[in-house]
């Protein structure tokens, strides 16, 4: 039987990338992705007060689609669109709140602590992702030919980038590297450093400069580098800006750390986020303390797909 065909709208994103072709992977789809730019002023508006036409959106080349999974504003009224205007019946699957009307989709993906319902809303932990466990383990070694070769434990350090709620200024990332220093004299372990696409190059200069010779930092953004560190690291530290990275982290099952940045404004979804996962024992803030916890592996995933599946085959 031949798998189903889908098409991935985003904007590009590398956390709106990862959760669309993650969903995509585990619904075991033949899918392409696509790049979604709205037309001249239609980027102010949003979705609820955007016609559903072709016009407020460039064209996206397509032949054949079953499924459509989209994820971010600007690719709310192209799923709908393309939906509607498809010769045959098509799913079309939304990740996150889309901000308009949910009967426009049969599925609604948002993380719990979006705070939506609905009949076609399946609510997550976190946000789900492209990484698997067999990912990670299959690029363990990766990383053997750039960190001393000496007896320390490996801990990581998976940075994000600014945002709209979060300032990355030397002030700031002076203050995590300084809590590292001390952890460094407490517990005697090599760091890996890990940048994402949204990591300054003058921030990353900048670890290497603080850490100096006896730690390792990774210069450019390599996902092997990042999957190796998660496979050997015995603790996890992600930057607060980043609920996506905090999550693929969760499917280690190993003791996650939080390196706060105090927002520039109201961070109150990003607080309950995290507030769910110290609950779920899978987070600490870090400098609170170091200790050994276990949880289970989170996998949100393709536990979706696994509903989506079951709704299907009714």
């Amino acid at each position: 039987m031949s798998k189903l065909k889908g098409i991935l709208l985003t904007e590009g994103m590398h956390g709106m990338l990862s959760q669309v072709e993650g969903l995509a992977k585990a619904l075991d789809l033949d899918f392409t992705h696509h790049k979604v730019e709205l037309k001249s002023l239609w980027s102010l508006f949003p979705p609820k007060f955007t016609p559903i036409s072709q016009n407020v959106y460039k064209k996206i080349d397509h032949l054949d689609f079953d499924i459509i999974i989209s994820c971010g504003r600007k690719s709310v009224i192209p799923s709908i669109h393309l939906k509607s205007t498809s010769n045959k019946k098509v799913l079309n699957i939304h990740i996150q709140d889309p901000k308009i009307n949910f009967k426009y989709f049969d599925f609604i993906v948002a993380p719990e602590h979006d705070g939506i319902n609905g009949s076609n809303v399946i609510n997550t932990k976190g946000a789900i992702h492209y990484l698997t466990k067999g990912e990670i383990e299959e690029n363990k070694d990766y990383l053997n030919s750039f960190i001393n070769k000496d007896e320390r434990k490996i801990w990581c350090l998976i940075m994000g980038g600014p945002t709209k709620y979060y300032d990355y200024s030397t002030k700031n990332i002076k203050h995590i590297f300084s809590i590292f220093y001390k952890l460094l004299k407490k517990h005697d372990f090599q760091l890996v450093v890990i940048p994402s696409m949204r990591t300054p190059l003058n921030t990353i200069h900048y670890a290497k400069e603080f850490f100096g010779e006896n730690h390792t930092v990774i210069m450019n953004v390599d996902k092997k580098a990042y999957l190796s560190a998660l496979a050997i690291s015995e603790n996890i530290i992600v930057t607060c800006d980043s609920s996506s990275m905090i999550s693929e982290a969760a499917l280690t099952g190993k003791p996650i750390y939080i390196a706060n940045i105090l927002p520039k404004k109201n961070d109150i979804r990003f607080q309950r986020f995290r507030n769910l996962f110290r609950e779920l024992n899978i987070t600490r803030n870090l400098g609170e303390g170091i200790e050994n916890r276990s949880y289970q592996c989170l996998d949100e995933t393709n536990r979706v797909a696994k509903i989506i599946n079951e709704k299907l085959n009714k």
